[in-house]
């Protein structure tokens, strides 16, 4: 008679323990996809839809926020240019232009007159620029192969301020923290301030 009356308390603890489990495992479950970083789409240049990071295959990647008539933007286009080809293979490069008024065309003809053959973006609805804090061009932002933002400002310390220039660069941030996160490390720096045009706000 014990042990039957033993029986029937642990057939209710065990149920409770269960069910508890369950909820820890769902409540976990529940918090690893809030981590998850959200998709984030802007639209290449035929207007299709496009998320750089679920493109990247577990890649590096590289937004380079620019405009076709910032003249900043346009001097940097054979460091890029270089920089996409030194890393090809393990850092996806690409151009995000966050300005609605530039059409594609404008920017195909860009990329053409600049030698660019990192691919395109437009962000008019500001996505990439949220996710990745930017408010100049040109402005970069490295994230690491899990979406993570590693780091974001100018790409080195060329210019000084608008309209005055070094004659070369001493510090080279991008360069810097890609090699970082290459390695999988946090850089030096996680922000420097860009030198450039401002970003509008969404009208």
């Amino acid at each position: 008679m014990f042990h039957a009356n033993n029986r029937k308390r642990g057939g209710p603890a065990r149920f409770c323990a269960v069910v508890l489990a369950l909820t820890l495992l769902r409540t976990a479950s529940a918090h690893a996809t809030t981590d998850l970083p959200e998709k984030t789409f802007a639209e290449d240049l035929n207007g299709k839809q496009l998320d750089p990071f679920s493109v990247s295959g577990g890649r590096i990647v590289v937004l380079v926020f620019v405009r076709t008539d910032c003249p900043i933007s346009n001097r940097y286009a054979p460091l890029l240019q270089k920089l996409s080809d030194k890393f090809r293979g393990k850092v996806d490069f690409w151009l995000v232009y966050p300005d609605r008024a530039e059409t594609p065309s404008q920017i195909k003809t860009y990329l053409q007159d600049f030698h660019y053959s990192i691919p395109a973006l437009r962000d008019t609805r500001h996505a990439l620029v949220k996710r990745s804090q930017a408010s100049i061009t040109p402005e970069v932002a490295v994230f690491n192969s899990s979406g993570r933002l590693l780091y974001h400002g100018r790409i080195d310390n060329w210019y000084e301020d608008f309209g005055r220039a070094r004659a070369a660069a001493t510090t080279h941030e991008l360069e810097d923290a890609i090699s970082a996160a290459l390695h999988g490390k946090a850089g030096v720096l996680n922000h420097a301030h860009a030198v450039g045009c401002y970003i509008a706000d969404l009208k």
